[in-house]
């Protein structure tokens, strides 16, 4: 295959893709988002007030348990007993959006990546990171480690079990299969002692989107939330999330493409407070509350009345009349973020609890609308490192995203969701084609699109008509 030309995004580094990092200043939003406001909300005002008033006691309670129960909440698979952990553990995944996968790479082969990566950088000084004068992520797409691990076949088989087992489809003529597809995204090695990649809590896949009706309201993801009865809301229904534009804005890093999880591969061994992840697991609360939060107002500000009186719900009106354009912490073409101050009642000082500790060849997934963040400072004494890997199915945008991917591949250009440039077109020892091919089973080269999909007979006929589909747009 011939490689295309390299994708027109400016050049850039993770930091873009947030307001907190980039430092830039956040203007107000435009008038048109007060009116998308109106929109969501209109003629069934008191049933939102009504559905405020549910949340806040329960997600009370759910801090709570959050905050005793700490890193023992994420549910813990086994990648030897994949299937019957998550049977067993699925009402707990699906309440807390987040899962350890163990074992999943053996330890040694896991360990094996970063030295190559190491080496790889070595070779090519010239490669972009953050911060520049201390990486700490680097701006690698593809690296033959990256590479060989998103062809891997145990990680292929848990990305493919975890969308079957977890996702489900409202309707089944859904354009959508549970095939999975692979993302080339970034990579981590964290230094002990950083603090320049403190990244706070926030939740990728747009921002503004998920109140813009070109965006997530092409499918009304959440619509059920923006009409009051936010108990209704399935945050596991991937009917509604087929039609959804996740990207209005052209953000650099802000992910087009639908990914049912985002997750990790770790490359080494990782405890809490040491350079890892934090996350708030409790996906559906919120999710309902980060959303609702820009209708609803504070009476009297914490300058004026104790914390508990600040946060009751009697103190929290809808804004009705003096509504504004807000959408607290959602910067068009950047990730939404979180905050104490933004979403007091999610209580994140208390409430985003480390994954436990990690193992070389442990994977860490997360349901594309987690709240997540990084360690502050890495307090540990080794490095903290893992590959960016998250679990995408088979849809018509990520089909055509794919064909774009496959390009970017060829020409050594990064990934069109990224920061532009030439990326690792100039990289010595840069894999080819011929190395995939020579690594990657014939589902690792399915997922890369350099193979045709295998047909999808044993799911819906939405699944079988999407693995046609997308054969055609791969141009087999």
């Amino acid at each position: 295959m011939a490689a295309a030309p390299t994708q027109g995004k400016r050049e850039g580094s993770i930091a873009d893709a947030f307001v907190s990092l980039s430092g830039i200043a956040r203007s107000p939003l435009p008038q048109r988002y007060l009116e998308h406001k109106k929109a969501l909300v209109e003629g069934h005002e008191k049933d939102v007030i009504d559905s405020w008033n549910r949340l806040l006691p329960q997600l009370k309670r759910e801090n709570e348990t959050i905050y005793r129960e700490g890193p023992r909440i994420i549910p813990t698979i086994r990648f030897r007993d994949l299937d019957r952990d998550l049977v067993e553990l699925r009402s707990e995944i699906e309440r807390r959006g987040v899962a350890v996968v163990k074992g999943v790479v053996p330890e040694e082969e896991a360990r094996s990546l970063k030295s190559e990566i190491e080496e790889y950088v070595t070779q090519n000084p010239h490669t972009k990171a953050f911060p520049p004068h201390d990486p700490q992520v680097y701006e690698l797409y593809w690296s033959a480690p990256q590479i060989r691990a998103r062809a891997h076949p145990n990680l292929l088989r848990v990305q493919a079990a975890l969308m079957q087992k977890l996702w489900r489809t409202s309707d089944p003529r859904s354009a959508l299969s549970m095939s999975p597809l692979s993302y080339a995204d970034r990579l981590r090695i964290r230094q002990p002692g950083d603090a320049s990649f403190a990244l706070g809590p926030h939740v990728d896949g747009g921002s503004v989107e998920r109140w813009e009706p070109d965006g997530y309201g092409r499918g009304g993801v959440y619509n059920k939330i923006f009409e009051g009865v936010w108990e209704e809301y399935d945050p596991w229904d991937a009917t509604t999330r087929v039609s959804a534009v996740i990207d209005n804005h052209n953000g650099l890093g802000a992910c087009t493409m639908f990914r049912m999880f985002q997750g990790w591969l770790s490359m080494s061994a990782t405890n809490p407070f040491e350079g890892t992840l934090m996350v708030n697991p409790a996906i559906k609360l919120s999710t309902a509350y980060f959303l609702l939060r820009p209708f609803f107002r504070p009476i009297s500000d914490l300058d004026r009345v104790s914390v508990d009186d600040y946060l009751a719900a009697e103190n929290w009106e809808f804004a009705g009349s003096e509504m504004t354009s807000e959408l607290q912490g959602a910067t068009p073409g950047h990730g939404q973020e979180l905050s104490t101050v933004l979403h007091p009642h999610l209580d994140l000082e208390n409430t985003m609890v480390h994954v436990p500790p990690i193992k070389p060849g442990d994977l860490v997934v997360w349901h594309c609308d987690t709240i997540h963040a990084v360690d502050k400072v890495h307090k540990g004494q080794s490095d903290s490192s893992v590959l960016y890997i998250p679990v995408c199915p088979l849809t018509e945008s990520n089909a055509r995203y794919l064909v774009r991917q496959r390009e970017a591949f060829l020409s050594g250009t990064p990934g069109p969701d990224f920061p532009g440039g030439r990326g690792e077109a100039d990289h010595i020892n840069r894999p080819t084609e011929r190395y995939l091919r020579s690594i990657a089973t014939a589902e690792g080269l399915r997922a890369c699109g350099f193979q045709k999909l295998a047909p999808d007979n044993a799911s819906t006929v939405g699944a079988r008509n999407m693995v046609s589909l997308a054969n055609e747009i791969l141009g087999f």
